[in-house]
């Protein structure tokens, strides 16, 4: 049975989170194990490239499947996130937990799909590639203006390869102008700042609220606003003004 490949999956990766697929092959479905490629498999998931393209070699994905260990079956703010962008309908939580005997077993499942959901702007947990600086800004711009931003694939730890420069190179295919660090401030720009990159580029970037107040979603701290100045202000490398799709 499904359910029992992927219990016997979760339990083999405890306490690191199990990620997999289901496929319908011609033989009905599978399930397909993969690996977590997460830096940090207990608390993040990611799946590879190829993982997608052996699911899809197999046949078309129906779910995607990952494991909560010691944590409920419910979708997180960031699981809810990945889901609505990663075209596949249907998500499948397995949690995980010590049993009264002390091993342990699963506890509970969940199943959700794509409801157009966008997460808070205030007190998202950071998750690079789903819910950091960049996402804060497309959901600012979706929420607040009614404009969608494209996204952009985005490695962790871009700032410190050596070539990478995200920002520079994509503002402007994203509808926005450099109009350089000593503008006057408006309400909606996006302030771009350098924050111990070793590639010496602005890897930080956060949405200028007016009255002195910038929103922004820092790496391992909850996504909220503070008073622009100081760090922030000495940080900052230009301001880009959103003037629309080319």
């Amino acid at each position: 049975m499904i359910k029992d490949a992927i219990a016997a999956h979760a339990l083999a990766e405890y306490p690191r989170e199990c990620v997999g697929f289901i496929v319908e092959t011609a033989k009905g479905e599978a399930y397909l194990p993969c690996t977590n490629r997460a830096a940090k498999p207990e608390e993040d998931l990611s799946v590879s490239g190829q993982d997608y393209a052996r699911a899809e070699d197999m046949g078309r994905i129906a779910a995607f499947v990952h494991s909560h260990p010691g944590m409920p079956a419910r979708p997180s703010g960031a699981d809810r996130s990945m889901c609505e962008r990663s075209g596949i309908g249907r998500w499948v939580i397995v949690s995980l937990g010590v049993q009264e005997d002390g091993s342990i077993g699963v506890d509970d499942w969940c199943e959700f799909g794509p409801t157009g959901y966008v997460a808070p702007l205030i007190g998202r947990q950071f998750v690079h590639g789903v819910h950091d600086c960049y996402d804060l800004i497309k959901s600012y711009y979706l929420l607040e203006r009614g404009v969608e931003l494209p996204e952009f694939e985005r490695s962790d730890g871009w700032w410190d390869d050596g070539k990478s420069n995200l920002y520079l190179e994509n503002f402007e295919s994203a509808g926005f102008v450099d109009i350089g660090p000593q503008a006057e401030l408006q309400r909606d720009d996006v302030l771009l700042m350098q924050i111990r990159s070793k590639n010496g580029v602005p890897n930080h970037a956060g949405i200028y609220l007016g009255d002195g107040v910038l929103l922004h979603h820092m790496h391992g701290r909850l996504s909220g606003r503070t008073v622009w100045g100081g760090m922030w202000a000495h940080s900052l490398r230009t301001v880009l003004r959103y003037k629309g799709a080319k």
